[in-house]
């Protein structure tokens, strides 16, 4: 039997931090070592951080990477590494990978196929290498003499060391029709390495496995598929998720959503069963790019055949429902944002409504998240600049110093609120501050009464004395944030920043948004889900029913005019339908019509049409507030932050002719 131990590794990078990139690659390979790996599969542009946006750009990027690359070369010694960074290469620039084998440097593979849509921009820095081109690299003396040659191979190549040949599909390389993965198998390959840098979205899973297991079926190789994992540089969330297949069969798949800086899965490949499935598979060599070969006489360490396990992996302990996909995605987007940001926890301002008590359950997940899969002490010292933590002996102790919650009452606020936001907060351990907001209120509608010389009135003012309510939030709550040293939230959902149902410089103020990549419907599900099952069947909070029993509202409004917020725009299942029809799908306003008058045929034809227009000319008018929401997580296709998914100009016709014609 021709065994190999092979290994892929997710590691949690950041942009440009030299030192903490080094340190989980060093302890990945250290790690592999360890367990006797012989090839280890590290994620795509790993030394640097796949996310360095224009610092790409900087010659001083690739200069750092170089070195730590040099500095990597003593620590493969008797196993094969491949290594993710950008090079400069005829004056262009490309996304490569570096593969290391026992110490040296046997070449550069560039990525063929560039991510350009949704989130990704890799276009704007890199460019894409031709199917079959191969050239060399040579780098200054000083840089050559570190890494003990004068020149590299670069670009399209298949590496054969000592007998079991390697190749490569770059994460988008193995998303495209025309993949490398077949040119590769006409050329005998062995084992493919997947490093990719892919970024959470509900129900994306699925796919990986699919040109995972396909792949390796397909081409008759062994697969080992590589990602980054947690928030790297803001947006983003990788979920990790290592997996490892032979000939169309899963060996190994990693638990996702790690809390962890590096993790190392492993697997044993017999390289017979996929040379044999290549045999048998007859195909024609016509139209295949001739790739250069790389030869390296370093021996390839097997494995003995006692450690040999035929048994398929475990896919459901990967695999999550979309309420604790979100759970845990977020949970671990917002403790890499705090530890990355070196914020001492967070302030939200809560209100007992949804969007708040959503927020709040999240910061409970990350807690107990952290907590199990790093243990408690480890956990306080990921966050060791967070010195109040030392003491604390329990996840609410924690959750204590993590967390403060402010309830900011006007004369239109209510006991239900008050009474929920209390509750949920003493649930989970937070402080919890009743800061009354009205005389401050009061203060600015006196204030510009007397400027202007009349009275404000509900009939005449309702927006000027709604906002001014939101606004007068904000001051006390970023004090709050000042005094703790910790980073307030902003609770707008994407419901709201889709019609600009938001005082901006009220309940948008904060440093990030981490729920404004989600519907308002699905949160309420979510939040009734918490209240009952929560994550894994525990960590559930029942205190949420105060929450859940409520009908949204802004409570800006004089109590007796009853106020909702459905009331005030349209319901949230028709709202998250017409946004998903008419910025996913890019559908008209008449279209739009058409598809609700048969989807919701109780509803009359005029009140649907009412909501339309009001959805198209609130969204076109209130782009210049979705330019200005702090940072969200991307969480799925539905994403409308401008700046990474879906943009939209400021001033626009407002699809006047469109709902005309409606």
């Amino acid at each position: 039997m021709n065994l190999i131990k092979v290994a892929g590794a997710e590691l949690n990078q950041t942009p440009l931090d030299w030192y903490n990139n080094y340190q989980n690659i060093l302890t990945a390979i250290q790690t592999a070592k360890k367990d006797k790996v012989s090839i280890l599969c590290l994620p795509e542009l790993c030394l640097t951080g796949y996310g360095c946006e224009d610092a790409f750009y900087a010659p001083n990027t690739e200069e750092q990477a170089l070195e730590l690359l040099g500095n990597l070369l003593p620590e493969t010694k008797g196993i094969v590494v491949s290594v993710g960074l950008p090079l400069r290469h005829q004056n262009k620039l490309y996304n490569t990978v570096a593969l290391i084998a026992n110490g040296k440097i046997l070449g550069f593979v560039a990525k063929k196929h560039l991510a350009g849509n949704g989130i990704h921009y890799e276009p704007r820095w890199f460019t894409p290498w031709e199917e079959g081109e191969v050239s060399s690299i040579s780098f200054s003396d000083e840089v050559n003499d570190k890494l003990n040659s004068n020149s590299f191979p670069f670009g399209d190549l298949l590496f054969d060391v000592k007998g079991v040949r390697i190749g490569f599909e770059i994460c988008e390389d193995a998303w495209v029709a025309n993949r490398p993965g077949r040119s590769l198998y006409k050329k005998g390959v062995d084992i493919i390495l997947n490093p990719s840098a892919s970024h959470f979205a509900f129900d994306k899973l699925d796919v990986r496995k699919r040109f995972v297991l396909e792949g390796s079926r397909a081409f008759g190789v062994g697969y080992i598929y590589a990602n980054l994992l947690g928030n790297e540089s803001g947006r983003a969330i990788y979920d990790g998720g290592v997996m490892i297949a032979l000939s169309g069969k899963l060996l190994a798949i990693s638990k996702r959503f790690s809390f962890k800086n590096c993790k190392v899965t492993t697997a044993t490949l017999d390289i017979d069963i996929a040379r044999l499935a290549q045999i048998q598979s007859h195909t024609s060599n016509i139209g295949v790019a001739q790739i250069e070969v790389i030869h390296s006489s370093f021996d390839i360490p097997r494995t003995i055949p006692e450690k040999h396990s035929p048994v398929e992996a475990s896919w459901e302990h990967s695999q999550f429902i979309k309420e604790e996909e979100f759970g845990r995605a977020v949970a671990l987007g917002l403790f890499d944002y705090m530890r990355k940001s070196y914020s001492k926890g967070f302030v939200v301002s809560l209100s007992g409504g949804a969007d708040s008590s959503a927020i709040v359950t999240l910061i409970h997940l990350m807690i107990e998240m952290g907590s199990e899969d790093l243990g408690l002490e480890n956990f306080k010292a990921k966050l060791n600049y967070f010195t109040a933590l030392t003491p604390c002996t329990t996840t609410k102790e924690v959750c204590h110093q993590v967390l403060t919650t402010a309830y900011q009452p006007t004369e239109n606020s209510g006991d239900v609120t008050f009474n929920a936001a209390k509750f949920l907060a003493e649930a989970v351990g937070a402080k919890f501050f009743n800061v009354d907001v009205n005389p401050m209120f009061k203060g600015y509608v006196n204030a510009i009464e007397t400027s202007i010389e009349r009275k404000l009135t509900w009939e005449q003012d309702d927006i000027t004395l709604q906002n001014i309510q939101a606004r007068v939030r904000a001051p006390s709550v970023w004090m709050l944030a000042n005094i703790n040293g910790a980073l307030l939230l902003s609770t707008s959902n994407r419901s709201e920043a889709a019609v600009g149902y938001a005082t901006m410089d009220g309940d948008t103020s904060g440093g990030l948004s981490p729920i404004a990549g989600i519907d308002k419907n699905y949160l309420r599900s979510w939040l009734r889900w918490m209240e009952t099952n929560g994550v894994d069947n525990k960590w559930n909070i029942p205190a949420l029913s105060y929450v859940n029993d409520q009908q949204p509202t802004a409570e800006l409004r004089p109590k007796d005019s009853k106020q909702t917020d459905e009331g005030d725009l349209m319901p949230y299942d028709v709202l998250e339908e017409i946004e998903k029809l008419a910025i996913r799908d890019k559908k008209s306003p008449k279209e739009c019509l058409e598809f609700l008058k048969a989807t919701h045929p109780e509803t009359s034809s005029d009140s649907i049409k009412a909501w339309i227009t009001k959805f198209f000319r609130l969204w076109s008018r209130n782009q210049w507030k979705r330019e200005r929401y702090a940072p969200s997580f991307h969480l799925d296709d539905k994403n409308l932050d401008p700046k990474t998914w879906c943009r939209f100009p400021i001033l626009s016709g407002s699809f006047a002719k469109e709902l005309a014609e409606m």
